[in-house]
């Protein structure tokens, strides 16, 4: 899906299929997250008739949030890709944000953890020639503007409700609700997070692993100017940590640390836990404020590779089908890109094809395994290097990180595969 403009088209409308049965609804989406909805709005402007299933409790939304909190920065952000931007472009949801809490990413600076000799990988978005190597958004802002941007899509039945059983046949899939009812549809998309329910139900097996890391997030005003740069530190006893650019002087943290020091930090009020980055950030940022009002939230940060993204009449989007470690910042891209590439190949049927349709979903899994593969290889991959404190691997990429930096070939062959770039 690199390089793909996203033009919503009438090819991708209902087809009546063989044989007569003609289901409710050509989609059913099960999931209330940013990647479901994303993917309700993307199909059904492409001309689809789409069912989204979102839970009970989650019926008014995130948008339905107090004025108070609509002023406060939410603490849980996404660096958004190229990819993702175009996407969201395409489906009018992009210029419908709040662009005053939207900061552009323009560089990134990453810290190795030798004392002595610390290695140093530097990208920029001018080298990269682009606008930003990604921009940050708030889960609050985009859920804001993809639930106003559901309201007025005609193709899009929201339902409210909790799936219990699920069934397929060479016709279709069909979902039985606790309520007793029961919604049809040619394809079901599972976008209801790593601990899918759909996934379950299809009996996908998959390989799990915990990282022993917490990520802890929060948001903190900056003494000295960000100019736009995103800053990461990887640290040979206290995990990642990452300082996101937001508007103003303000920054987002990610903190993947070891679950011991998440538990000693999660216990101390932010003050001091700014106070503890500063040995990181001081020279790059100066002091570190807690952002009003202080809030500090962690999550387990696990690997979850499902042994497939499809099922027959099913196809799996963000973290139902991928779990990663976030120290990229591109499990939400991801998930994007899965969005992108279902719409392609749907677009892209045959006319005698249902959006359900075996060979259908194998075009959709094909077009997604090497991404999806790289990044799981190559998250995993640093997350074990820099998460051993042994002596000669700490050389190693310290040496590494800075061997990177003097290559420009392969500095470009990076930056353009993090902004979903073919070089």
């Amino acid at each position: 899906m690199n390089g793909t403009s996203f033009h919503p088209s009438s090819h991708a409308a209902a087809r009546k299929p063989a044989g007569g049965y003609s289901p409710s609804a050509d989609i059913c989406i099960v999931g209330n997250g940013v990647i479901g909805k994303t993917a309700a709005l993307a199909l059904a402007q492409a001309g689809l008739r789409v069912t989204l299933l979102a839970p009970a409790a989650a019926a008014a939304g995130p948008a339905a949030a107090s004025g108070a909190e609509h002023a406060s920065w939410d603490v849980r952000v996404y660096a958004v890709n190229q990819i993702a931007r175009d996407l969201l472009s395409s489906i009018k949801v992009w210029d419908a944000l709040d662009a005053e809490r939207v900061a552009a990413v323009n560089g990134m600076d990453v810290t190795g953890d030798d004392e002595n000799h610390p290695g140093h990988l530097v990208f920029d978005a001018y080298s990269a020639h682009v606008d930003a190597l990604a921009w940050i958004v708030e889960d609050r802002n985009l859920n804001a503007a993809l639930d106003a941007a559901l309201k007025f899509s005609p193709n899009v039945r929201v339902v409210n409700g909790r799936a219990v059983s699920l069934r397929s046949d060479l016709h279709g899939v069909t979902l039985h609700l606790e309520n007793g009812d029961t919604l049809d549809a040619s394809l079901l998309v599972g976008a209801d997070g790593g601990q899918s329910w759909v996934r379950g139900q299809c009996d996908i097996g998959l390989d799990y692993r915990a990282y022993g890391q917490r990520a802890i997030v929060t948001n903190f005003v900056c003494e000295k100017p960000h100019q736009g740069v995103a800053y990461q530190w990887f640290t040979a006893t206290e995990g990642i940590v990452a300082l996101l650019p937001l508007p103003g002087q303000r920054v987002s943290l990610v903190w993947s640390a070891p679950d011991a020091l998440a538990e000693t930090l999660m216990r101390q009020p932010a003050a001091q836990l700014a106070q503890h980055l500063g040995k990181y950030a001081a020279h790059a940022l100066g002091a570190l404020t807690p952002l009003e009002p202080e809030v500090v939230r962690d999550f387990p940060l696990t690997l979850v590779k499902p042994h497939a993204m499809t099922a027959p009449r099913v196809a799996l989007v963000g973290d139902a089908a991928h779990v990663i470690h976030p120290l990229a910042g591109h499990g939400m891209n991801l998930g994007f890109a899965d969005v992108a590439a279902l719409l392609k190949v749907i677009n892209g049927r045959e006319q005698q094809r249902d959006c359900g349709d075996a060979r259908v979903l194998s075009r959709y899994a094909r077009a997604r395994k090497e991404e999806v593969l790289l990044m799981q290889l190559a998250t995993d991959g640093l997350a074990r290097l820099f998460g051993t404190g042994l002596e000669p691997l700490r050389m190693a990429r310290n040496i590494g990180l800075n061997l990177v930096n003097h290559l420009p070939v392969l500095k470009r062959r990076l930056m353009a595969h993090a902004l979903g770039k073919r070089v």
